[in-house]
């Protein structure tokens, strides 16, 4: 009999020793939790890793202080495009010091293409603002509200597609030309790189181009058509007077007219 009782003991002490639980609730949930987490910082490293080269790769532009750039990403984008196509184009760029351009040019351009050049650190907010709105009531990227400064970064550095990654490091690039260059610097710049027609850039080549004269005998009306033709100068001629361009210069003509000395040069600001 004892022998039977310690037989049932024994087995019933086994069952209750080896019995496991069913699992808690709690453990999907912990499962869920923690690969969530872990993805989390996972994606974390890999955009700051992302985010650090994308810093490490952006230009040196404090080299621009004293040195003039050879050449421009736009330049090079044409050049490229103009082969795909199967046909040639030139480039008409004469690099002149800003003291040789006719300072009603340096208001002209400043009056059409950023007139809050000189007090902004790169960036004119209301512009950007409004051209938000406009893109948003248009569905798309239009307008981007570009101050000079922005302009010049993009020019010289950047492709002329329309995202925001572009933008960003656009902006990036804007604010380090307003940190290692004056207003005047970035401005003799501008001037020297912008595209005043197809292979033709730079102040220099735009008035011998258009006017057949050297940019600093440009007059004040010269000034406010080149000016005019800035935001599509591979559309318009500043010979052929549409009624957009028109309008336009007549903008650009009161808003020197307004200035107290408009025959000083802006760029001694």
């Amino acid at each position: 009999m004892n022998s039977q009782r310690n037989s049932r003991r024994n087995v019933l002490f086994r069952r209750y020793y080896t019995y496991d639980p069913p699992p808690s609730k709690s453990t999907g949930p912990r499962r869920v939790a923690r690969r969530l987490f872990w993805g989390t910082v996972l994606m974390g490293l890999a955009l700051g890793v992302l985010g650090l080269s994308w810093l490490l790769t952006l230009p040196d532009v404090g080299l621009l202080a004293h040195t003039n750039p050879t050449s421009t990403a736009l330049m090079d984008a044409r050049e490229t495009q103009a082969k795909e196509q199967g046909r040639a184009i030139g480039r008409h760029w004469v690099w002149v010091p800003i003291s040789r351009i006719s300072p009603h040019l340096h208001h002209a351009v400043v009056a059409a293409e950023d007139a809050s050049f000189f007090s902004h650190e790169g960036f004119d907010w209301e512009g950007i603002r409004d051209a938000a709105l406009r893109n948003l009531e248009a569905g798309e990227m239009k307008r981007g509200g570009s101050t000079i400064t922005q302009q010049l970064a993009k020019n010289l550095y950047l492709s002329s597609e329309r995202s925001l990654l572009r933008k960003a490091r656009e902006a990036l690039i804007a604010r380090s030309l307003e940190r290692h260059l004056t207003k005047k610097r970035i401005l003799e710049l501008y001037l020297n790189v912008a595209e005043w027609g197809k292979g033709v850039y730079g102040a220099e080549a735009a008035a011998r181009h258009h006017f057949r004269k050297p940019s600093r005998d440009l007059t004040a009306d010269e000034a406010a058509w080149l000016a005019a033709i800035l935001p599509s100068p591979r559309r318009y001629d500043p010979l052929r007077k549409t009624t957009f361009l028109t309008r336009r210069h007549d903008r650009i003509r009161k808003w020197i007219d307004r200035q107290s000395a408009p025959a000083a040069s802006l760029a001694d600001k």
